[in-house]
């Protein structure tokens, strides 16, 4: 079957890698720290998938900005205890060895640090298999295009050949702002009726679902 994207790009948390729960309640632990408003899980798996800054100043609109460094310590204190228990979805590291070896480029653009999500690519083994990856603390955080509009500078790819892969409204908001065909995940952070006011081209129920989808239609 002819290749109908030259360039695929994923979100990393609650797409290929099944932390979205860790973060959520990494989250609502760092606040329960400094006594701060503890957000539902809800409210904390919406922030997932922006930077650490816009995460808190979104989901905390009342906290001093003074006190963001805290915060964010606390964040990455709990999140590092609960990752070690986390891993891709099963399937994750075969669908992207195959469509490296099928020619496609691939990419990530995530809501992690560049220091975060080296660490998680390093853990992996999957760090050889990324031709590019843009993280939030580099540039502007989702659902700004400029993450996408990066990889496909570098990668001298036209926004019609490439597909943005997630699992948040902030994936598909940002690849219908860079003209890029999104492709929405239900398992992670977001579910399908938010993902659904983002107009992704298909959803995504089961991660075995998706790892098939790609390999029939990518």
């Amino acid at each position: 079957m002819p290749q109908r994207y030259k360039l695929v790009i994923f979100d990393w948390d609650g797409t290929l890698m099944d932390s979205a729960a860790a973060i959520a309640s990494s989250i609502q632990a760092a606040c329960a720290d400094l006594g701060l408003r503890v957000p539902s899980d809800e409210q904390a798996r919406y922030i997932i998938g922006l930077g650490l800054h816009d995460a808190m100043e979104h989901l905390l609109p009342e906290l001093d900005a003074a006190l963001y460094p805290q915060l964010v310590d606390r964040y990455r204190h709990h999140f590092l205890v609960r990752d070690a228990g986390t891993g891709l979805f099963p399937g994750a590291a075969d669908a992207v060895r195959k469509l490296h070896a099928g020619g496609h480029l691939l990419a990530i653009a995530t809501g992690k640090s560049r220091r975060g999500l080296d660490r998680a690519l390093g853990v992996t083994g999957l760090a050889d298999y990324f031709h590019r990856t843009r993280c939030a603390d580099e540039g502007y955080s989702k659902p700004h295009p400029g993450m996408l509009q990066c990889l496909l500078d570098e990668l001298n790819v036209a926004p019609r050949d490439a597909l943005m892969v997630g699992d948040t409204t902030h994936d598909m908001d940002m690849a219908r702002a860079a003209g890029v065909d999104g492709l929405a995940v239900t398992y992670g952070a977001h579910g399908r009726d938010a993902l659904a006011g983002s107009t992704p081209i298909a959803f995504m129920e089961r991660h075995e679902d998706l790892w098939r989808w790609l390999e029939d239609h990518a």
